[in-house]
């Protein structure tokens, strides 16, 4: 402000306390205006100082008052540690930077049956499990491309059967990925690295609550069944009577869902398709491609409303890694995701075989195990390769670079390549160990030699922990990625295997899939063109009529509403 405003302005308060200067009798007269009226002096300097001070003091207590919601939000959030530790870290991908800078970003999404509070015990499950371990109902994986320019969401069905990361430095056996949520989150995390060889940079987990209060912030979700479904058992056994299912019960055809109900949908298991787990893991895609069609239709995350409704759900129903504890963090994610055109975000529930369960004999009752197809849609998104074929039509403007995977980084002095001693194994075509020992002999590696015995698999250099400089120069020198290397206790030297995906060539990052191949054995959903999709309701949980069953329900719940 100038020096003339500021000298007004003093002489105002002067007047004002009855001190020298002009005084009301001895003020001279002023000019007069159109109604023959004299201004005071200074009064229109007053005015806009004391808005401006006025206008100031708004901005800084607003400004104020939105950090300190902000740091309320932000001390909502529970955080826990993203790796559990106690052991080397799984053998991952290195992320590689798009064109324009950004890098690839993986979320895993862990849905806790944790039962310890009040109202987790109230939305259902068993009454005898309050304070044992949880189970990782849920667990998908969020991939979001490195130019963000495609995305997609990957199930792991929860029964798999899967050899756990050595979580908290214990050596743990074989067991279902959902027991794995028992050593905490960053256990999950881990036992995905160490099976899919995906660098997973965040976790996101929400128990039965958390999965209400979210539902209630989006306002509700559109959902599909072919038929009636009532997803409720009441049985009789020698401990008494119980209840089974998710309590889920809605007639056939399109409905939008809330709360309660929502959790309702994502919980049921038996009334789906077949009646197992793979169901639910289709409805749970069904459910999560809908959610994204209307947030991005109604602009959610760019309405400040609403996001601070998302907000205030997510800051009290979620726990995260250390990186995500803050609305900043979070809300930058989200911006991210919503980059993402719905056309080119896909839903996978990833390939798998069936193995009868350890301990029954019944084949029937079998669980999911990895196979070469699930290897290979890791794989895609462990080196960011679109799981689409680039929107809708199979093209796309500007489609998702496929980076070339980056070759481990060097950990030591530079290795002495003729020094190192490799033992070359053939899975391949015939004549491929030859080939591969020759190309390397030529690159410097003159200690390497063929070995002839017979074997099978995918490519795998495996190395003794003291050799793993070496392996990483080897690494280079063929362009494996970090997902080959396996340190193994029982070699005394580099041993590679040539595996049936290289026949040719001397450059690994050729085997990797290209865009869209897709394994037919993979079940895909499309976010943006599946929006007339509705589940197959497994004949017994199919109700007749037109009146719905009498299911009881817990406190909060909001029926559906039909469009």
């Amino acid at each position: 402000m100038s020096d003339d405003f500021d000298r007004g302005f003093d002489a105002s308060v002067a007047r004002s306390r009855g001190g020298g200067g002009d005084t009301m009798t001895d003020r001279q007269p002023e000019a007069a205006t159109g109604g023959g009226h004299r201004r005071r002096p200074g009064r229109k300097r007053r005015l806009l100082k004391w808005t401006a001070i006025a206008l100031s003091s708004t901005v800084l207590l607003s400004a104020a008052g939105l950090y300190i919601y902000v740091k309320v939000l932000d001390s909502n959030i529970h955080s826990e540690p993203l790796h559990s530790g106690g052991g080397p870290a799984p053998s991952t991908v290195a992320e590689k930077p798009a064109s324009g800078g950004g890098t690839p970003i993986n979320v895993l999404v862990i849905g806790s049956d944790s039962r310890d509070t009040s109202d987790d015990l109230s939305l259902g499950g068993s009454q005898t499990s309050v304070g044992g371990p949880p189970h990782a109902d849920v667990e998908m994986l969020i991939h979001i491309s490195a130019d963000r320019t495609n995305a997609s969401i990957t199930s792991m069905p929860r029964d798999t059967w899967v050899k756990p990361y050595a979580c908290q430095g214990k050596q743990l056996s074989h067991q279902n990925i959902t027991d794995t949520l028992a050593y905490g989150p960053s256990c999950v995390v881990d036992t995905w690295e160490s099976l899919t060889h995906i660098q997973i940079d965040h976790f996101v987990m929400l128990d039965f609550g958390g999965v209400v209060k979210m539902a209630d912030a989006i306002g509700g979700v559109q959902v599909c069944t072919k038929q009636n479904v009532a997803d409720y058992h009441v049985y009789t056994a020698s401990d008494g009577v119980h209840e089974e299912g998710s309590h889920l019960v809605l007639p056939q055809g399109f409905h939008t869902i809330y709360g309660v109900q929502a959790l309702e949908w994502l919980r049921t298991r038996h009334a789906f398709e077949d009646g197992t787990d793979i169901g639910r893991t289709h409805a749970q895609h069904l459910y999560l491609n809908s959610m994204i069609r209307k947030m991005k239709s109604a602009n959610t995350l760019l309405d400040p409303g609403k996001l601070n409704g998302l907000a205030q759900a997510a800051t009290s129903a979620l726990t995260v890694d250390p990186s995500l504890k803050s609305i900043e963090a979070m809300s930058s994610l989200a911006l991210d995701f919503n980059k993402v055109p719905a056309s080119r975000v896909t839903t996978v529930t990833i390939p798998f075989d069936h193995m009868t369960e350890p301990g029954q004999s019944d084949p029937n009752n079998w669980v999911p195990t990895l196979n070469t197809d699930s290897d290979k849609v890791f794989s895609m998104i462990a080196n960011d390769i679109p799981l689409d074929k680039g929107g809708s039509g199979g093209t796309s403007a500007t489609p998702s670079s496929t980076p070339s995977p980056s070759a481990p980084p060097a950990t030591s002095a530079p290795v002495d390549k003729a020094r190192v001693r490799i033992s070359v194994q053939n899975a391949s075509v015939d004549g491929r160990g030859k080939q591969m020992t020759d190309h390397l002999v030529a690159a410097g590696f003159t200690s390497a030699v063929r070995d002839t015995s017979t074997v099978s698999g995918a490519t795998q250099l495996s190395y003794p922990a003291a050799d793993k400089a070496q392996a990483e120069a080897v690494a280079a020198a063929l362009d494996l990625t970090p997902s080959v290397l396996k340190e193994d206790p029982s070699v005394t030297q580099l041993v590679l295997r040539v595996g049936s995906e290289w026949p040719s060539g001397y450059d690994y990052r050729t085997t990797l899939p290209q865009q869209g191949a897709m394994p037919t054995t993979a079940v895909t959903q499309n976010a943006g063109t599946d929006s007339n999709q509705c589940m197959d309701v497994y004949a017994p949980y199919v109700w007749k009529g037109t009146t719905p069953p009498n299911v009881p329900q817990p406190p909060g719940y909001q029926p559906y509403s039909t469009p």
